[in-house]
This record gives C-alpha cells, structure tokens and sequence, in this order.
C-alpha cells in the first residue's frame, strides 16, 4: 500500500446508506481519520468526497467497511465496478419486494376479509398462527436481515439510525405475536402481518426511492452518454483510421463526416458545416462553422465534413469539464442541509425516547402492555428520517442537472443557495453587456472610393481593430489595392503610398495639421462622447473622412437587464471607459448613470465589489476575462460568462455556456425555484413527523399504516424535487 503525502480530492461511492443519520455517520467517521482535512457525504447521489493527505484511498474504504458500510472508488477503473454493483443492489432490492409481497398477501387479505365479516376455512386457515409464523418468518429474519445488520453496526458505534427504529419495531410486534400464539394462547391478538407488511412496505418505499434518484441522476448520465467513444483520424500517411477516444492526442487532426459526434474539441482545419450545439448550450438552431473556428465534443456535425485539429482531449474537453462540474455540485451541500443534518443527528434517539414515553404511559394508563407495545411500534416505524435526508440532495441534483441541460452550470449548494438570495449584480462591460467584437458603427467620406485605400491600408496592418474594418469593407465589396512605403507609428495610426499619393489613417493628433479638421469636428465629438475609436483619414493636403469602431451591444442585453432589474435586483456596470462613453451605453441599455462604474483600471474591478458588499448587498459579479478573475472570485457568486477565460470559468460559481446575458435572470430564477423545493420538502418531513409521532404515540395510526405513511413520505419528497424538471426556460 503506497503512502499519500500530497493533498488529493477524492469521490467514493457509498453503499448500504439508509437515512439522513447513515450519511452523517459516515462523513463523521470519514472527518475521524488521519490526514482527512474535509469529508463531505451525500445520501441522495450516495457518494463522498474526501480531501485527504497522509494517507491512502484504502485507508478510508476500510474505515467505512468497519462501521458496516461499503465504499468503492469513484474512478474510470471501478465506474463499470459501481454500476454492476448497484445494478445488482436493485435487482436484489426488487426481487425482495415480490417475495416479501406474495408472502404477506394472503396475510393482509384474510384480516381485510375477517374485518368485512367474512368467515370461511380459507380465511381461518391464514389465522392460524403457525401458517402466519412460517410466512412471515422469511420476511422478518431474511429479507429483513438488512436492518438487523444495520442496527447492530448503528447501535455498535453509538448512531441509531432508521435501521434501528425499523429493527425494534419489527421484532416488538413479531415477538408479540410468538408470545400471544403460541405461548399465552391468545391466537386472536396477532401481529404478525404488521411486521411483515411494515418491511414490505418499507422496501417498496425504498425501491421507488432508487428508481426516483436514477432519474435525478440523468442529467450526468445524458451529458456523459455524449461522449463520443471513438475517433477518425488521419495519419501521417494520408489514411483515416478510427482509434478509441484514448488514444486522440493533442494535434492529430481529426476527420468528422456529416451525422457524426464530434470526439474532441478542436480548430477546423477544412470544410464548412453547421453544428448543432444543443446539447451543450441548449441552443436549439445548428451554429455555422468554417476554418478557424472551435468546435466542441459532444456536439453533432449536420451537413458537412471537416477536419479539425484536436485542442483538447479526454478530461480536458468542455463537456467533460462541465460533467465534473454537475458531478461536484450534486454531490455539494447547501447551507440550508446544515438544518436537516443538525435535526437528523438528534432525532432517532428522540424517537426511542418518544416510543418508550408511549409504551410507558399507555400500559401505565390502561394497563394493556399489547396495545402499548402496538403503539410504541407505530412511533418507531412513522419517525423514520429518511425524507428528511433527501430533502435537500435531490433537490439540489434535479436543479444542478436542470440548469447543465439548459447551459447554466452551477459549481454546487452553496452557490445555488447564495445565488437565490442576489441583490445586485455587477455587469462587466466588454464581452458581457458588449459582443466584445468591435465593429465599424460609422462612416463619413468625401467620395465612397476612399473605403478601398483605408481596407487597403489596414489589410497592412495588425492593430486589433484593423479586422473589424477588413470585415467591414468585405461586406460593402472594397477593393484592396497596391499599397507601398507602409509604416505604423505606434499610438498615432498608420501611413502608406497608393497610386502616388500618401496617405495617413488614424487619431486626431496624427493628421491635426491638415486642412478643414474643424467641419468635422461635431461628428467627431458625437462618435467619441459614444465611446467609440476614431479613425480619420487624410491625404497630403486635406482631410477625406473618418470612420468609427466600436464594440456593439448584444441583442439581448438590454431585455436581460430589465428583467433583473424587474426582480427588484440592482444592475452595475463596469468598464474602463470614461465616465461620458460608459454613461452612453449604460444608457442604451437601460442601466442609471448612478449604478455605472467607469475607468475602472482591471486591478480595482475587485475593489467595487467589496464596495456593494459593504453597503450590505449579496453581490453576483459577470465577467469573461482573466482580469475579471479576482472580482468573480471576492463575489458572493461570481458568473463567467462562457465565451470567456478558463480562468474566470475556473473562478467562478455559475459558468454560463450561451454567453446570453438574460441566462443570468434564468439562473437566479433557476436557484430560487431550487431553494423553494428544499423548504417545501423540509417543511413536510418535519410537519409530517410532528403530525405523525403523536398520532402514533396515541394510536390513532396502525403500524401498517404508519409503515406506508413513512415509505410516502420519502417518495412525496423526491417526486416534489423531480417536479422542478417541470421549469421552463
């Protein structure tokens, strides 16, 4: 066994879990162990995930076997290990349920017959007390052998937990009913078909429950099912040769034929197609894609065939970057779960106490002990907490795979909770409000030839904004002519010879002692107070016109912004532009001059958030840039933008893969429909066991009955988190 000496993060799949108080075990025991810095355990994904250093994955499995549970490694090598395994857990758990069933059918049927008054040989025969000993039998000490295990691991290491509670109850009216039949020959005060309709009911109640969380669980199965499993590539000798995905290393190139999975993220080499990003963005129209452009695994490839060169392979693709990230925040906590783990810790030993007060005061009261012991089964069969431990996982593994579908990736409980409780949000202006791509927004020349000599003299050039007027003059059809003695003085602009004469494109100082400057002027002033770079264009002797650049808003940001702002939420922006242009475009897009942020160096982006915070806002900070990245990180939910930076992606809380600012309105509706789940599914596991405890206790509820209300009450609560799936975007 080799020793561990550097700090890892590891996720191990939890078995034999039955209840809010298994899972704390757990983590309890896991948080015990040498070297373990933090453990977190999640009964509803049933995995942990253990930062530990000095010590070994093997060291914590067995801390976990030695209190009765199972633990294997979350890993590529034991995935196909896991899924046999649970595969098998529910078969067995199904199979269980038909024979516990059968066996206690004919049970139920005749008691339901002898209280309708039907008396006949069948119905006796199944009254007779060594008929209902050999049928239950099986049900109680084989089927049942799970919670006699489970209990006696609960009780050895002092943490009753539903185990117990079913245990107790069981035996109780089993025992009764031994005692009563065969030793007191009291043949009509049997309860044999309590006990086992209680862990037949218990079962099923758990059945649902696995099928229930397979389906909160979908959304990482849809997103890995996208994984392609092989590639076509191309080889050094000209040949396409399909290899597993493994095998794609960075810089092959990669052949993807039309209908086919693209199997790794890449730069198209050849070809034209359209893709359909679906299933990454929720975007529902195929995207165009030519040369140059990035394509992602996962997605399809319509109609055309291309060849791409392979930039990002295996777990460093998006879709599996975004499956970690779902995967993380299902298995994550919310600051709310701290209520229902604090109650659960307590619970199962105030349910014994509950139960033994019951049993006390109603054989004291009335002095029959059968009907107390009855009562006191009713109190730990309905006080089970397993709707309480569910609570809050599956609603947060139903919102987290909501929002993944949709192209919100929320990083985990805590951020989905923090993120319902926004009161501002801070936009950053480049690349989030703005398209981040500048544009040509205005022209004004003497004569519409004077566009070929400035897309001639910036097809020289390699300023960023000379691709802008390149695109520009492609679209109105310029000609490129000859260009000589071309030279860029940096900060000014540029100059060069074309058909004998010279020209010079750029700021105002660098053609200032030209000719008729002055009839320009107004223009000019309006373009620049918009926040706009101008570039003017002269000849030797005069000036010819000017044309102007500027990032353009995106289509969307100006609806994403009101609908914030109808929320009641505040909207900033920031920007490194002088306060007239950052007031211009706050303007168009409906944000007050007063919530605006203006020549804000990268550095002091961090700063302004600090400021909100102060005032007492829960601040949500926008960004895409590697200069956002220490803003995203100080906010209470930082948001990157998805055509951004893999450090601002890496910082942030939310990643919001359309780049479309209304996803920031959908993602805090998003989280807020979530957290409404949580505290509608505590509110009834707790109003269900206040209501029901004393209701048992007082035996106005039959175990059987109360052995159904407790199986109902798991799967009302994972079927209400399922409801959210229900959420429109």
């Amino acid at each position: 066994m080799s020793e561990m000496t550097n700090s890892q993060t590891q996720s191990f799949v939890i078995t034999g879990m039955t209840c809010a108080n298994c899972s704390a075990r757990v983590e309890k025991e896991l948080k015990a162990q040498p070297g373990v810095k933090s453990a977190n355990v999640n009964l509803a994904t049933e995995k942990a995930t253990v930062s530990f250093e000095d010590t070994t994955p093997e060291a914590l499995i067995n801390s976990v076997e030695n209190i009765g549970y199972g633990a294997i490694l979350d890993d590529e090598a034991h995935r196909q290990q896991v899924a046999q395994e649970k595969a098998q857990r529910v078969q067995k758990m199904k199979r269980d349920v038909i024979i516990s069933a059968i066996l206690v059918a004919p049970l139920m049927i005749a008691m339901l017959l002898m209280m309708a008054g039907v008396h006949n040989p069948v119905v006796a025969f199944f009254h007779l007390p060594i008929v209902q000993l050999i049928l239950v039998t099986p049900i109680q000490f084989v089927i049942g052998k799970r919670f006699y295990t489970g209990a006696y691991h609960a009780i050895k290491t002092k943490a009753p937990n539903m185990d117990v509670l079913v245990a107790m109850g069981t035996t109780a009216a089993y025992l009764l009913s031994v005692y009563n039949g065969f030793l007191a020959n009291n043949p009509h005060e049997l309860y044999f078909e309590s006990s086992g309709m209680i862990i037949t009911l218990i079962l099923l109640g758990k059945y649902l429950e696995t099928m229930a969380k397979t389906k909160t669980s979908n959304a990482i199965k849809q997103l890995m099912n996208l994984q392609a499993k092989t590639a076509r590539i191309l080889t050094t000798q000209g040949t396409e040769v399909d290899v597993p995905l493994e095998e794609v290393t960075t810089g092959m190139t990669v052949i993807v034929h039309p209908g086919e999975q693209i199997p790794v993220d890449g730069a198209i080499l050849t070809g034209v197609t359209s893709v359909d990003e679906s299933m990454l963005t929720g975007e529902s129209l195929p995207q165009e894609k030519g040369v140059g452009d990035t394509v992602f695994g996962g997605t399809v490839n319509t109609n055309g065939a291309i060849s791409l060169r392979a930039l990002k392979v295996g777990s460093e693709t998006v879709l599996a970057r975004i499956i970690r990230m779902v995967e993380d925040a299902q298995g994550s906590k919310a600051p709310i779960q701290q209520i229902a783990d604090k109650i659960s810790g307590i619970f199962v030993p105030a349910v014994l106490i509950a139960a033994a007060v019951a049993l006390l005061i109603t054989g004291f009261v009335t002095g029959d002990w059968q009907t107390a012991v009855i009562h006191s089964v009713a109190v730990l069969v309905i006080a089970c907490p397993c709707a309480l431990g569910l609570a809050t996982p599956t609603a947060i593994m139903v919102g987290t795979g909501l929002g993944a579908k949709n192209g919100i990736l929320i990083k985990g409980g805590q951020a989905l909770e923090t993120a319902s409780h926004i009161t501002s949000v801070i936009l950053d202006k480049t690349g989030t409000i703005t398209a981040g791509k500048p544009q040509v927004t205005d022209l004004s020349l003497k004569e519409e030839r004077l566009l070929d000599v400035i897309v001639s003299l910036e097809n020289q050039s390699e300023h960023p904004l000379a691709q802008a007027i390149l695109n520009y003059g492609k679209e109105q059809g310029a000609q490129t002519l000859p260009v000589s003695e071309f030279a860029a003085i940096p900060g000014f602009g540029i100059t060069g010879v074309i058909a004998g004469i010279t020209y010079r494109l750029g700021t105002k100082d660098y053609v200032a002692e030209r000719e008729n400057l002055e009839s320009y002027s107004s223009v000019l002033d309006n373009w620049s107070a918009a926040g706009k770079t101008l570039m003017i264009l002269a000849d030797e002797q005069e000036i010819l016109g000017a044309i102007a650049v500027a990032d353009t808003i995106k289509e969307t940001s100006k609806k994403a912004i009101c609908d914030l702002q109808t929320q009641g939420i505040k909207v900033f922006m920031l920007t490194g532009d002088n306060q007239k242009a950052a007031n211009h475009i706050a303007k168009q897009v409906g944000i007050p001059e007063e919530n605006v942020f203006a020549e804000v160096l990268p550095e002091d982006k961090s700063a302004k958030v600090q400021y909100l915070q102060e005032k007492g806002e829960i601040v949500g900070m926008v960004g895409d840039g590697i200069n956002d990245a220490p803003a995203l990180a100080l906010a209470d939910i930082g948001i990157a933008m998805g055509s951004g930076t893999d450090i601002a992606m890496e910082t942030a809380d939310v990643t919001l893969i359309h780049s479309d600012l209304t996803y920031v309105d959908k993602m805090i509706q998003l989280s807020q429909a979530t957290i409404r789940k949580i505290k509608q599914n505590l509110f009834w596991a707790f109003v269900y066991n206040t209501i029901g405890i004393p209701f048992a206790a007082l035996g106005f509820l039959n175990p059987i009955v109360a052995g159904g209300a407790m199986a109902f009450s798991s799967v009302s609560v994972l079927l209400n988190s399922l409801s959210l799936n229900r959420k429109k975007f």
